[in-house]
């Protein structure tokens, strides 16, 4: 190009990238046809007269969300900088590349909900040490009614638990608080089904088919990364294992392919059913660490999820997975109309 074609290019590509005229525009201000506009802004990105950088929060990565949003066919999918890529906290230690940051992910989670809920929504919460951090993290929220999804994981930490979050979330929104004063899991189904007649829980109950937001946990079928694992016996792990068990959300199992397993235990549990969980809008999952990868794989297969947090050390895993499975938020209708 020669100092006119240059001088000319980069006044066009001033207009369009910096003060946001239309090709149209510029190509009458300049006495040009719009498809000279439209080779001139192509050639000026070739020659490198033009720039365009992409930026987000260092702590995101866009070219894993966008690549794991694309692989399962989520709505939305967020992937944050894992503990062992962050720079040592103080002391030097790093976590193990195997672990999440809680925290972190429930920063991201609870920005992330500050988009999708609208005013009006109903906004369902599961039991996870993910979704509690995400409460103690949420700073806006529209006007909404937040209804608990599951008991609790202990009935003694009620109000630091699942039912904290419920209150915080409400809070914030100055909304509607639906808490579920119940633990997750009853020693049999006939104590289960009269504790869902309680009039407090049949009443958050009935706001399940109302919800159009809802954000879950993931665990994997192992000690202390899944809640439901460490409330059963060990006679009871084995028999699910034996049926292949190696993920569970809100109190439902999955084997590996996303398949529901142990529908008997679900009799026993005070939780959203599966079924409701599949008609809501948006559900999203919380969950990230290699440690839960597989689980979260499993989950995804499932279609129960339309959108996820994560962090780089699952996306990773996720990402090199040979087959994905279904495409979750293809299946649902789009919230908005479309």
């Amino acid at each position: 190009m020669g100092p006119a074609e240059l001088v000319q290019a980069a006044a066009m590509a001033r207009r369009f990238y910096l003060e946001g005229k239309s090709k149209i525009q510029i190509a009458e201000e300049f006495g040009v046809s719009r498809f000279k506009v439209a080779r001139v802004l192509e050639t000026a990105l070739e020659r490198d007269l033009v720039r365009i950088e992409i930026r987000v929060p260092s702590e995101l990565d866009a070219e894993r969300s966008d690549a794991l949003r694309a692989r399962y066919g989520l709505r939305h999918a967020v992937v944050v900088e894992s503990p062992a890529d962050a720079p040592p906290a103080f002391g030097g230690q790093t976590p193990p590349d195997d672990a999440a940051d809680p925290e972190n992910l429930g920063e991201v989670a609870a920005d992330l909900l500050g988009e999708l809920v609208n005013e009006g929504d109903v906004l369902g919460l599961a039991w996870g040490r993910s979704t509690i951090h995400m409460a103690a993290a949420l700073h806006r929220l529209p006007p909404c009614t937040v209804v608990q999804l599951t008991g609790v994981y202990d009935a003694g930490t009620a109000d630091r638990g699942s039912v904290e979050a419920v209150r915080r979330a409400a809070d914030v929104s100055g909304g509607e608080a639906h808490p579920i004063y119940a633990p997750m899991l009853l020693p049999d189904s006939a104590t289960a089904e009269a504790l869902r007649r309680q009039t407090g829980i049949a009443r958050a109950f009935e706001y399940f088919d109302k919800v159009t937001v809802a954000c879950v946990s993931i665990g994997s079928w192992e000690p202390g990364v899944s809640t439901v694992y460490d409330m059963l016996s060990e006679q009871e792990r084995e028999h699910y294992a034996s049926l292949g068990a190696a993920a569970e959300m809100s109190a439902h199992l999955f084997d590996a392919e996303g398949r529901r397993i142990g529908r008997d235990l679900g009799e026993r549990c005070i939780t959203v059913e599966a079924d409701r969980l599949r008609r809501i809008p948006e559900v999203v999952a919380i969950a990230g660490g290699r440690r839960k990868a597989d689980a979260i794989g499993a989950v995804l297969r499932s279609g129960l999820v339309t959108s996820l947090v994560t962090d780089t050390a699952a996306a990773d895993h996720l990402l090199l997975e040979t087959g994905p499975g279904p495409r979750p938020a293809l299946d649902r209708a789009d919230p908005d109309g479309a």
